[in-house]
């Protein structure tokens, strides 16, 4: 980057730039497995790390290291660490502080296999875990133990929208010198940089909204410091969930429009929220910009925009939400998020399905709870897409 000062978007544009032989305008893709030494020397001070030469790809890659500087340099953060896929990130964190006996506090309408490969994995070798509301600050305190390694979150959560006090909960884990992890997938460092809130990790499923165009899976950790860098990278190589340099390739060129697709997105998503609230076949929605939203003033502080998440229910429940989902034609019926094309899904039965029925009901997992991704087509046709729809209900 010519400038620390540098903009939003002039970094998304150009951060992590290279410079190659042949003065390329984009990072080239090193496709190869291995890099050549220079001599024997050359090679045992890249393995001891007295040079910081390439070894092997699954370890470092001059396209991946691009990527890993771009998106560090969006969040504010030290450095980060790409990986095959956003649960590969996830588990990453996870293999980094927790072990046989310690304790995760997290919350409880956290993304399907974030929280079911705890509870049906990392359980198995001893981790212990508490699944609570971390929108109230007094459910952490109390489910904070001796034990506890880590407080991990997402905001807005995956599906309810739920928004919690990343400063506060940066505080909280403080005093009890334990980091805070922040998935900030719905949001992208473009809405929200909790590493400038105190958190202390942050995780992102590129495949959504940093790439955003649905046709690349991926994950990112970025680390406020060094110190937790160096706890994470070692895991991340040794269990080989590196990236692609092609993958890596593909997302950057898409992390450079992000900041437009996501302007494009929300002042569709404004409108959309505010035609379903007032619809009369809504029994609710929640969606950041709406002022009936439990946490709006909360949203207004921590955020930089509304996003393109939300999460709604039609007063027939469920099966008048199958019948509106199967009837849309120019929305998506599909999972993942954070794209071009507007999506829509439901969580019970498909993101949340390994869920219990009881706690997808203790994290309001309702089962007429509807997700819409909305993405950059003219507003006029999602509404109308969801106007037909919701007149066959």
């Amino acid at each position: 980057m010519k400038s620390e000062k540098a903009g939003f978007m002039t970094r998304q544009v150009h951060a992590g730039e290279v410079e190659d032989a042949f003065g390329s305008a984009t990072v080239p893709i090193y496709q190869t497995s291995t890099f050549k030494f220079k001599n024997a020397d050359h090679g045992a001070a890249c393995f001891s790390g007295e040079s910081d030469g390439y070894i092997y790809t699954r370890l470092g890659n001059p396209t991946i290291d691009a990527l890993e500087r771009a998106v560090a340099n969006l969040e504010n953060g030290f450095a980060g660490i790409a990986t095959s896929s956003g649960m590969a990130a996830i588990t990453t964190v996870y293999l980094a502080f927790l072990g046989a006996g310690k304790h995760i506090v997290s919350h409880n309408s956290l993304y399907g296999p974030a929280r079911g490969v705890m509870e049906t994995v990392f359980s198995r070798f001893g981790v212990q875990y508490s699944y609570i509301d971390t929108t109230d600050l007094d459910q952490v305190r109390r489910a904070i133990r001796p034990e506890t390694t880590m407080i991990y979150t997402e905001t807005p959560a995956n599906p309810t929208i739920g928004i919690s006090d990343l400063k506060a909960l940066a505080e909280i884990a403080h005093e009890h010198n334990i980091p805070l992890v922040v998935d900030n997938t719905f949001c992208s460092p473009y809405l929200q940089r909790p590493l400038d809130l105190g958190a202390d990790v942050v995780v992102h499923s590129m495949t959504k909204f940093l790439n955003g165009h649905a046709d690349i899976v991926a994950g990112m950790i970025v680390s406020a410091s060094e110190k937790y860098h160096k706890m994470l990278k070692p895991v991340m190589a040794n269990m080989g969930c590196n990236m692609d340099p092609h993958q890596a390739y593909m997302v950057h060129r898409g992390l450079k429009t992000l900041g437009l697709r996501i302007e494009r997105a929300q002042q569709s998503a404004q409108k959309i929220a505010e035609f379903l609230e007032s619809h009369p076949k809504v029994a609710w929605i929640k969606y950041p910009g709406l002022k009936s939203h439990p946490q709006y003033a909360l949203a207004q502080q921590q955020m930089h925009g509304p996003g393109s998440m939300m999460s709604f229910e039609l007063k027939g429940g469920l099966e008048s939400g199958k019948r509106m989902m199967d009837s849309v034609e120019l929305i998506l019926l599909a999972v993942s998020l954070g794209g071009v094309e507007s999506l829509i899904q439901h969580p019970a039965s498909m993101t949340h399905s390994k869920i219990s029925h009881e706690k997808k009901i203790e994290a309001n997992i309702t089962d007429g709870l509807v997700r819409l991704s909305v993405g950059i087509e003219d507003v006029e046709d999602i509404l109308a897409d969801l106007t037909q729809a919701l007149d066959k209900v």
